[in-house]
Formats: C-alpha cells, structure tokens, sequence
C-alpha cells in the first residue's frame, strides 16, 4: 500500500539510536500486514536485505504514517 510518511528530527533519532533506517521502515510498512494496539500500528516483516524488524507508527489519516520507532525483531 502506498502511504506517506513524515519524519521529522524526533522520529528520525528514534529509529536511528536502534540503527534502522528510514527506508527499512518504509518498506515494512508498506509490505506486511498491521496490527492494531490501542492507537498504534505495528508492522513486522524482513526488509530488502532480508534484516527482520518492527516498526510501531501512528496514522495520521488514511495516507499519512507517523513512525514512532523501529527496532530488529
């Protein structure tokens, strides 16, 4: 699925300190199917290089996702 995503200097440190990178994030995401918790999202799935990782993100609205960390799995 095609979404958006706005990173900004907070998200961006988060996922960073966990060495996961923006385009790692985006690729789980948009490839696996989410998991609903309360107000977050999490997707888990293998990204291009094959590594295996979570990503917990918000939906800002239909198109937009917000990452709120990323971390291996």
């Amino acid at each position: 699925m095609w979404y958006d995503f706005r990173w900004i200097d907070w998200n961006l440190s988060k996922i960073e300190s966990h060495a996961v990178s923006t385009d790692e994030c985006e690729w789980v995401v948009r490839r696996n199917v989410p998991r609903l918790s309360g107000e977050k999202f999490t997707a888990t799935g293998r990204t291009k290089s094959g590594r295996q990782i979570k990503v917990v993100y918000l939906k800002e609205d239909s198109f937009t996702v917000f990452v709120i960390t990323a971390f291996d799995f």
